[in-house]
């Protein structure tokens, strides 16, 4: 499989969950009906009081975890997150730095850059702006974050490595990282690693947990650690990948 046709299917798939063409639903990215949706945001992390904080319009319960909720952010910072869809934990970002400070969504979905803005736009938030990008090479300046955040999207790059040296690049020195992601324990079939809508679902491109993290220190991280992880034990995942798939919430620093 190319890089490129598996990055082509999974921006289809989400330019049509963005534009409410695709309402199915999978065991670890969720889907978009709104009962589901929000279901599957409880389901990652966020409470009613995050939930009913931020515009309804940016939920999609696409998430793995809830990074805004353990990256510790501060008034007056500025934050990033790699791969903001629809803008949930933007949103949630911008009420925790304030009016002094700023929140960058990157997403490489027009789709879904444009639904963000427009939510944005409504709810007259100022603190905050989104930008069309890949997390590949970002749309942002060096040393210029103090904190990234991204929710179940590192695992859909097919060069993780790539991904977590850029996230290195914009920090600032001292800066932080805080993701949400999809890793395995053990193997998985290739007939799935060779699957286009299980690169699209958080499946396929998933890494072995302790490979992940590596790649997290060879881009430069230092204190790289797991904060939170659960096993995926959904009545729908497929038998073949039963307690093979886990959600971790990571944190490192520059």
């Amino acid at each position: 499989m190319k890089e490129k046709e598996i990055k082509e299917f999974v921006k289809e798939r989400y330019s049509k969950i963005a534009s409410k063409e695709d309402s199915s639903s999978c065991s670890c990215c969720g889907g978009n009906e709104m009962d589901t949706v929000i279901q599957q945001a409880k389901a990652a992390g966020y409470s009613d009081d995050e939930i009913k904080s931020i515009p309804p319009e940016a939920i999609f319960g696409l998430g793995c975890g809830n990074p805004t909720a353990l990256a510790e952010i501060n008034e007056g910072e500025t934050v990033l997150d790699m791969g903001s869809g629809g803008g949930i934990d933007v949103f949630l970002s911008a009420n925790k730095v304030g009016v002094q400070g700023k929140v960058i969504g990157v997403d490489m979905t027009n789709e879904m850059v444009e639904t963000a803005v427009k939510t944005a736009e409504t709810g007259g938030y100022e603190n905050l702006e989104f930008k069309l990008g890949e997390i590949e090479d970002l749309p942002i300046k060096n040393n210029s974050i103090d904190v990234i955040i991204s929710n179940c999207v590192i695992n859909l790059t097919p060069n993780k490595l790539i991904a977590f040296k850029e996230a290195f690049r914009v920090l600032k020195e001292g800066g932080r990282i805080l993701v949400s992601d999809i890793v395995t324990e053990g193997q998985i079939p290739d007939e799935i690693r060779k699957s286009f809508q299980a690169w699209s679902e958080c499946i396929a491109g998933a890494m072995e947990k302790q490979e992940y993290l590596e790649t997290i220190r060879k881009a430069g991280f230092k204190k790289v650690e797991i904060i939170e992880e659960h096993i995926f034990t959904e009545p729908d995942l497929d038998e073949r990948l039963v307690g093979k798939i886990t959600s971790v919430q990571v944190k490192a620093l520059k």
